[in-house]
């Protein structure tokens, strides 16, 4: 009878290590699952301010004179410190496709002037870039997201 209280001892001390061992398991997926969604978070922002840069190079494109002068880099900053990772930075490079009458006075990116059809519609390569940092290193490498699309002028 005497040694039924070293037996709840033991019991106690072994509950306790397994509720430890469960607890540290659980702080440890939580921690994963915070550092995937952050990074899910990151790659989706990128992909929206890809879209936005992308659909602005147009719009840029559209109302800019080309007799005078073309559009090729437009570059952004956002958030609040992107060089030191805390934020994006927006790298948007602009190729011209299209008659030489089209094209105007474009010189440098322009992809082709040959076009046959004299009637042809100006076409531009809008190459948008958006880089990132995890933020748990941002000592580390830039994240790129890049996103090409051809659009009809």
């Amino acid at each position: 009878m005497k040694l039924r209280p070293a037996f709840s001892m033991i019991t106690a001390i072994f509950v306790m290590v397994m509720m430890a061992t469960v607890a540290s398991f659980v702080l440890s997926l939580s921690g994963k699952m915070v550092k995937s969604t952050t990074a899910q978070y990151q790659r989706e922002q990128a992909m929206l301010l890809a879209k936005s840069y992308t659909e602005f190079a147009v719009m840029s494109v559209m109302s800019n004179d080309r007799s005078t002068g073309c559009l090729y880099t437009i570059n952004g900053d956002i958030g609040d410190n992107p060089t030191n990772g805390e934020g994006y930075r927006a790298r948007v490079h602009i190729n011209y496709i299209g008659n030489a009458t089209e094209v105007g006075n474009c010189g440098g990116r322009i992809l082709s002037q040959t076009v046959t059809e004299p009637k042809s519609p100006l076409h531009i390569i809008v190459d948008t870039y958006i880089d990132y940092k995890d933020p748990d290193n941002t000592a580390g490498n830039w994240i790129t997201f890049h996103r090409r699309t051809l659009q009809k002028i």
